[in-house]
């Protein structure tokens, strides 16, 4: 089986069964949409496929913008034209993450040469939304609530698992998040030794939020970082 092949059958199959806490509900964009079903096809057979083994980094988990519109982790409808070379003509959309992403994602020398060496996911592979009072249900993250975490935590761990399959490399895994995603990962990893080391990166969305201005400085760090694990 190639990369593609392994990815597409763990979206095929991943699904949670457990009970959320109220006002949680799940976001699974493999099972909700036979278009970004037929997205991620399209994507993973044209840069996985192959059996080369990558260094997996893992984000938070998929966001409504996102992996949540197509499919694919930090890649929004106009990376996925104009950067991946993967065509949909269907709803448009923006997210400053994915942006950040492609910047990087450029300078590393473009997505064949990132995708061939990387494989990004997320800690947990299906995402949450919530909705506060009476507005639009907003993205919500795994930690953001302890019953939510100790809820979806056995999701996460087979997650983990399956992959480092995926990847097959564990030596090292760069974490999207230097905050309580990285802390999470790294805490969990050393209860369980799933990596050799956890490296955190800072995250693209606090990046394109807070420091836009010094992106240039982050994109160098990525890059320095991912140089020292080759």
């Amino acid at each position: 089986m190639t990369k593609a092949d392994k990815i597409l059958d763990f979206m095929a199959d991943v699904h949670f069964d457990g009970k959320l806490p109220d006002g949680i509900d799940i976001m699974n964009p493999y099972r909700e949409s036979a278009d970004i079903r037929a997205i991620c096809f399209a994507f993973y057979n044209k840069f996985y496929s192959d059996q080369q083994d990558r260094t997996l980094i893992l984000g938070i988990n998929p966001g409504r913008l996102g992996a949540g519109a197509t499919g694919i982790p930090f890649t929004d409808t106009k990376r996925l034209n104009d950067k991946c070379g993967v065509p949909w003509s269907g709803i448009s959309t923006h997210e400053p993450s994915s942006a950040f992403m492609y910047e990087m994602i450029d300078a590393y020398g473009g997505p064949e040469v990132f995708y061939r060496r990387f494989y990004i996911n997320s800690v947990c592979p299906l995402g949450f939304v919530k909705v506060i009072g009476d507005k639009r249900p907003v993205n919500y993250n795994y930690y953001d609530e302890p019953k939510l975490e100790e809820a979806v935590r056995p999701l996460i761990i087979e997650n983990i698992q399956r992959q480092i399959a995926i990847a097959g490399r564990s030596d090292v895994c760069f974490c999207l998040g230097s905050g309580k995603n990285f802390k999470y990962l790294n805490n969990l990893n050393e209860k369980s030794g799933f990596f050799g080391r956890v490296v955190a990166l800072e995250h693209p969305r606090f990046i394109m939020q807070y420091r836009q201005k010094s992106k240039e400085n982050y994109v160098a760090d990525y890059l320095s970082k991912f140089s020292q694990y080759p």
